[in-house]
């Protein structure tokens, strides 16, 4: 295929079958969503030993979650708006770096107040990571291919998750739950270097911001090696902006698509981190043993999986708004059927797997939804800041989780509460259909069977 003369990096990257620099970005990508999984569904099943062995009540481990998501709250609302002046590349590698650190500073930790503090601070490189990630691999992934690329990505964190429960199940029992914290901090630090010396910065990015030529040149040279003239310039509607980059995201036509990507978000992260946080505990309450804990976030992780892995193709097939209004729908069912037979083994893991496929595969459906939505210049700060307004979901998930359970709700009880984010969700994603708005964000090429419906969040 010729490329001789391509106008735009954007017809070199969506024009082309995916080269190997693309593919290892979004793998190192995935990579550090792997390992963001295994510290999110490690910690939840560690509450039970961590209570037993500092003395401290399950339900006072609520400050505990509440931290490390306050944590990631602020992470991705920083980390957002930093890469989108000075470059994703570093703002993933020192995000990366300081959720390493702070994952081994918890395991050393002997009272609350400690563990509070080294889980606000990994919530910080977690979520200054999560953002720059995506955005990064958005912006090396064809037009065509990043619906299936993100959501794909983010089954990275499912994987990371099942790792956690095969290493808690092995390392619990022999060396405490302090050894999986340390295992938990040591790989983030083992792949800082290999971030440093192979991750490339975006070249998108790097274009919009008048960046090196040469540092340019060598990219797309390592992308399209065929090509030897290319005048270099971001696509039409992917120029740089000025100022504050948040207030980007209410200009040029974007506040409603916005306002209606931040209300799932919201809802469904405070669902997501709710589970994690508390379904080993609630399933103690019920008379199960600890392994049924990580039995459960186990599987709830391996639904992660299958649901990110299809996301992508479901959401091509169906569209965004159809797919998502189904997951959540569904999720409404689930939740309110899983509180009534906690105490059944196998129904339990049956329900939890697939709630594990619907509320994750959400997830990475909004992220990708948010990915596409906004244009390069704003990109990791669109993302970052839906994410943040989600955090705020997950952090009141896990502490109105600890409220009820230090007022006696049972756990039947909790779970019919946790219907109502999901109906919220599943309300927010319809109610998006009666706004239609035209923002100046990047459009991707669609098909005509899904420009109608995506015309609310201007994504396929």
């Amino acid at each position: 295929m010729e490329f001789e003369g391509a106008r735009t990096i954007n017809d070199i990257i969506d024009g082309r079958p995916v080269s190997r620099l693309q593919a290892l970005t979004i793998i190192l990508c995935g990579l550090v969503l792997f390992l963001d999984g295994f510290d999110t569904q490690s910690i939840g099943f560690l509450v039970p030993p961590m209570a037993e062995e500092l003395h401290i009540p399950v339900s006072a481990f609520g400050a505990m979650f509440g931290a490390g998501l306050f944590g990631l709250m602020f992470g991705t609302m920083l980390g957002g708006p930093i890469a989108d002046r000075w470059g994703r590349k570093w703002a993933i590698i020192l995000s990366g770096f300081a959720f390493g650190v702070f994952t081994s500073a918890t395991a050393g930790a002997h009272t609350l107040d400690r563990l509070v503090l080294f889980r606000f601070l990994t919530g910080l490189g977690l979520g200054g990571a999560m953002p720059n990630v995506v955005a990064l691999a958005t912006e090396y992934a064809p037009a065509r291919l990043q619906s299936t690329l993100v959501t794909v990505m983010f089954g990275g964190m499912g994987g990371g998750a099942v790792l956690s429960g095969a290493a808690g199940s092995v390392l619990l029992p022999i060396w405490g739950w302090r050894s999986v914290l340390y295992l938990g901090g040591l790989l983030p630090l083992l792949l800082v270097p290999v971030l440093i010396k192979v991750l490339p910065e975006s070249v998108r990015f790097l274009a919009i911001r008048s960046g090196d030529s040469k540092q340019i040149a060598e990219i797309l040279g390592r992308i399209a090696p065929e090509l030897s003239t290319v005048v270099v310039r971001p696509a039409i509607n992917e120029g740089r902006v000025e100022g504050i980059p948040v207030k980007h995201l209410f200009t040029s036509g974007r506040a409603v698509g916005t306002i209606l990507l931040w209300i799932p978000y919201f809802m469904n992260l405070l669902l997501f981190y709710f589970i994690l946080s508390w379904l080993p505990a609630l399933l103690r309450q019920v008379g199960m043993p600890v392994s049924a804990g990580i039995a459960a976030v186990t599987i709830f992780s391996i639904g992660n999986i299958i649901g990110a892995s299809l996301q992508g193709r479901v959401m091509t097939a169906w569209g965004p708004s159809r797919t998502l209004f189904v997951e959540f729908a569904v999720t409404v069912v689930l939740i309110g059927i899983l509180g009534s037979i906690l105490s059944s083994y196998g129904l339990m893991l049956i329900t939890t797997l697939a709630i594990g496929i619907c509320v994750p595969g959400a997830q990475a459906g909004l992220n990708a939804l948010a990915a596409m939505f906004y244009p390069t210049a704003i990109r990791s700060t669109g993302v970052g800041w839906a994410l943040g307004f989600g955090r705020i979901g997950s952090i009141f998930g896990p502490v109105l989780g600890g409220m009820m359970l230090a007022r006696g709700w049972t756990p039947q009880e909790i779970f019919e509460a946790g219907v109502i984010p999901a109906a919220c969700a599943a309300a927010a994603i319809l109610v998006s259909g009666a706004f239609p708005t035209r923002a100046s964000a990047y459009r991707p090429r669609v098909s005509e069977r899904h420009q109608q419906e995506a015309i609310a969040f201007n994504v396929p």
